[in-house]
């Protein structure tokens, strides 16, 4: 009897003779169709090649293509457990032709894989084809099919659309016979509803294009695309009537029950049946990338495996079942799929995670639920308002109130529900403060109530299609943005990462699918409304976007794996600088961009270039041991148990990434611990290695006890020492020193810079100070609303000057506040400060960000007693101190 690994084997193997490329399943998360939540079919991957968009080294493929149906528009979900071939996972093997060969060899081809290879009687077998397919019958005549078991359908059922218009055409399909000791007819019987009847295999024949005034012609380009369920004709092969009587199946089975000391069969198998299937959904998305949510393909994820516990929690399970469970289909599925292995450990992870939480929350949701319902009558319905209660105060989803209460017989007023979450989301929306910088608050929040959350795929690509929800041009919604025109563009899922943690947003390509000369250019990306929608800020170079347009939106590689680079770095300086420094070191900002790293960390005083160069090799010892950076999903406290370190100015829910890289065995007392541990939720490279180089530039005062380095990697990092290279043989040459003697000579010389430089920038502050350097307002103090101010605005000094002069002028004040503008060529340098006693009231954030709005700049940020920014207009100095000064008058 074949194992379903054996089948799938025999399918390829097949189609490989034959001259079928082997091609590897696509993930779960469509790349290629912006219309469909998951994977559902085997030609979802080829869409393009059937559409003449794309082409490949290959005009026939194969392939055996993981699916997911369980939401939107196919839903199998309620079904699955209690029916013979429902399931939220299963695999669709598949045979494709794009423009090569057409039915006249894949009718033959079907048939002999069928009655040949894998030997199933030709009596039991029959066909369909679509009714004025005439071509298709004939050749089912010819392979040896009675034209009494040849039946011809009138119905849609065999013709095949990918939409209302584009390519379509007729199918024929392969029927086995299971017997009259079963109820059902053949198709196109008023008995076809019944299980004796099965279809096992379909073929399109995709030959015509559908305009929308529902004419048809035949496409220059005939194609073929097959569909065969692995599960049902696995079943048939090993006998059986039922996919869960298959050997994968009755393996997991087997391990559900042994987990829950249970027995597999009789009135538990349901529930094991459920757990079964779900198993392989829920670690199949996880592996291609789909974390539990409370939107879009998270909250699918999230409800299957609730339901696949909750079942767990009926067979009496104390602990967490799911995560014991996945070693099994590793061993069952991981030669095939060799993804569900490389990401075992974070997927039982995310399931012991998801099921300890949810364990806590329907014990505690079920108590609660109880003293809801005791006042109430026997056949009152939960009022919405305590349902919501139970959902947004608890984390109860509406629908475990509602399975628990169809037990009982009940229901929810689900009116009085969706009233309650549209009142939370105008408080929300009224509440939150944004950016401002592309529209008003209010529009994110209806973008996000009309098109819902932005998936990001970017952890696992950087390039993808997406639908156009929304356009954002001078602060409104519009329909259409045109060559030329700026504006901000809402995709329902992007691989462009957001701006966030000190990572850059990322810039990149976004084309029209329906002509890809129509383009615009993604200069940056950000999160709004709450960071739940992803914004591209684009600028429309030809032809136009237009709300609800398919798009295929591409980041720019290159500079995104400059910015991992950036960012995995800072990751291993971070450590790097504990190690060297001590457990008092803490990230105060960082910048991760493509062409540089900065690093703000917690220090009293400047590093020696002894511990810079300790630092500075560490970090290329890690990078050189070229070892995986790895990520997992925890809670806050899990990781903090394990020694993670919590990043500066992120915020955390109650399930964080866990990034972590470098093996300790470097003989510094850590041998075999991870070395770096960090809670991030950016890109980072795949392998250390990919880092490439790290070159440290040098340390400064960022503000009082806090240090900055700036740091190159990469390419950039390989440039800055060839020319480090060309200076020193300049230099050499200048001298007219013997290489022996070189390194003193530029010691001296470097000593010597470094003084004169320290003695300028000295002298600069000084000058400052006594308001030589002033124009403008000068140094005079003010009171405005009881708080003395200082404003000066300076030349001769850089931005770097400024944040120990506000030090000097706090401490001159004692209580107050102060704004430094340093014009320099034009453009301005911006900081304020506000000494320890007032930051409850009044903070240098603040007061900065007004200042830079009228000298040209965007944002600024620090804290509530330092912060800097800058702008492009150091002329409307004196328009920038008002707006301080209205800050402080409140």
């Amino acid at each position: 009897m074949p194992s379903l690994n054996d089948i799938r084997s025999t399918f390829l193997n097949y189609f490989a003779k034959q001259g079928h490329e082997i091609v590897s399943s696509s993930p779960l998360v469509p790349r290629n169709d912006p219309t469909l939540m998951f994977t559902n079919s085997g030609m979802v991957q080829f869409k393009n090649l059937f559409t003449g968009v794309e082409t490949r080294d290959y005009s026939r493929a194969t392939t055996s293509q993981k699916c997911v149906r369980a939401g939107g528009k196919h839903n199998d979900l309620d079904n699955v457990g209690y029916t013979a071939r429902h399931h939220t996972f299963f695999e669709m093997l598949g045979n494709f032709s794009f423009g090569d060969y057409f039915k006249t060899e894949a009718i033959p081809f079907a048939w002999e894989l069928i009655t040949k290879e894998f030997e199933i009687p030709k009596d039991r077998l029959y066909t369909t084809v679509y009714h004025t397919d005439d071509e298709a019958f004939e050749i089912w005549k010819k392979v040896g099919v009675p034209e009494s078991r040849i039946i011809r359908i009138a119905t849609s059922d065999n013709f095949w659309q990918m939409g209302p218009t584009g390519p379509c055409g007729p199918c024929t399909e392969i029927f086995y016979d299971h017997g009259d000791h079963i109820w059902g007819g053949p198709p196109g019987s008023p008995e076809e509803d019944g299980d004796r009847f099965i279809e096992i295999w379909n073929v399109v024949f995709m030959q015509n294009e559908q305009f929308e005034d529902g004419s048809m012609r035949a496409l220059d380009m005939q194609s073929i695309d097959t569909g065969m369920g692995l599960e049902r004709i696995g079943a048939l092969l090993q006998g059986s009537h039922d996919n869960y009587d298959t050997d994968l199946f009755k393996a997991l089975i087997e391990a559900s029950a042994h987990a829950t000391s249970t027995d597999p069969y009789g009135d538990q198998n349901v529930h094991h049946r459920v757990i079964a299937d779900h198993l392989r959904s829920t670690s199949f998305l996880i592996a291609d990338g789909v974390m539990p949510s409370n939107d879009g393909r998270g909250y699918v994820l999230r409800r299957i495996m609730r339901r696949a516990m909750r079942h767990a929690h009926l067979l009496g399970a104390k602990d967490p079942v799911m995560h014991q469970l996945v070693p099994a289909l590793v061993s069952q599925m991981g030669n095939a799929y060799p993804e569900l292995g490389q990401a075992q450990a974070l997927i039982q992870e995310t399931l012991k995670l998801e099921e300890t939480r949810f364990k806590q929350t329907l014990d505690r949701g079920l108590k609660l639920l109880d003293d809801e319902l005791s006042g109430l009558d026997d056949d009152a319905p939960l009022p919405g308002a305590a349902a919501f209660k139970l959902y947004d105060t608890y984390g109860f989803p509406l629908d475990l109130t509602q399975d628990a209460l169809r037990e009982k017989g009940r229901s929810v007023d689900t009116d009085g529900f969706d009233a309650a979450m549209e009142e939370q989301k105008a408080k929300a929306r009224a509440a939150w403060a944004g950016s401002g910088e592309a529209a008003d608050n209010a529009v994110w929040f209806d973008i996000l109530d009309s098109a819902g959350a932005t998936d990001f795929l970017g952890y696992d690509t950087e390039k993808a299609e997406g639908q156009v929800m929304a356009l954002i041009a001078d602060g409104a919604e519009v329909d259409r943005i045109d060559a030329g025109g700026e504006g901000w563009v809402v995709v329902n899922q992007t691989p462009f990462y957001a701006e966030s943690g000190g990572q850059v947003g990322d810039t990149g390509v976004i084309r029209r699918l329906e002509n890809r000369d129509d383009t615009a250019l993604v200069e940056d990306t950000k999160k709004f409304a709450d960071g739940k929608v992803f914004a591209h800020k684009v600028t429309v170079k030809s032809g136009a976007l237009a709300k609800g347009d398919p798009v295929e939106l591409e980041v720019n590689h290159t500079r995104r794996s400059a910015i991992r680079a950036n960012h995995s770095a800072t990751h291993l300086l971070h450590e790097a600088l504990r190690e060297c420094l001590g457990d008092h070191v803490a990230q105060r900002g960082s910048l991760n961009a493509e062409d540089r790293l900065r690093f703000d960390f917690s220090h009293a005083k400047a590093l020696s270039e002894a511990e810079l160069q300790t630092v500075s090799n560490d970090v290329n010892a890690f990078i050189r041991q070229n070892s995986a950076v790895e990520t997992r999903i925890m809670t806050p406290d899990d990781a903090r148990e394990i020694g993670a370190q919590a990043l500066f100015g992120e915020k955390y829910g109650d399930e964080v990434r866990v990034v972590s890289m470098g093996r300790a065995d470097t003989g510094k007392g850590l041998d075999g611990k991870t070395y770096s541990i960090e809670l991030c939720g950016g890109t980072h490279v795949r392998q250390t290695g990919d880092i490439g180089a790290f070159v440290l530039l040098g340390d400064s005062a960022s503000s009082a006890g806090v240090r900055r380095i700036e740091a190159l990697t990469g390419a950039a990092a390989l440039n800055h020492l060839e020319a480090e290279a060309k200076r020193m043989s300049a230099v050499m040459t200048m001298l007219k020193a013997q290489p022996a003697d070189v390194l003193d000579r530029v010691k001296a010389v470097m000593d010597e810079r470094k003084a004169l430089q320290n003695e300028v920038a000295q002298l600069r502050r000084e000058l400052a100070m006594a308001g030589g350097a002033g124009q403008g307002s000068g140094s005079e103090v003010k009171e405005i609303n009881g708080v003395k101010f200082i404003a000066q605005v300076l030349s001769g000094v850089t931005g770097r000057d400024l944040p120990p002069l506000i030090d000097e002028h706090k401490a001159a004040i004692g209580s107050g506040a102060v704004l430094l503008i340093a014009d320099a060529d034009g453009k301005a340098a911006v900081a304020a400060g506000v000494t320890d006693d007032l930051t409850g009231d009044l903070s240098a954030v603040d007061i900065v960000r007004a200042a830079v709005a009228e000298l040209g700049g965007k944002g600024g940020g620090g804290r509530p007693d330092m912060a800097q920014g800058g702008g492009k207009d150091a002329a409307n100095a004196e328009a920038a101190i008002k707006a301080a000064e209205t800050v402080l008058e409140g």
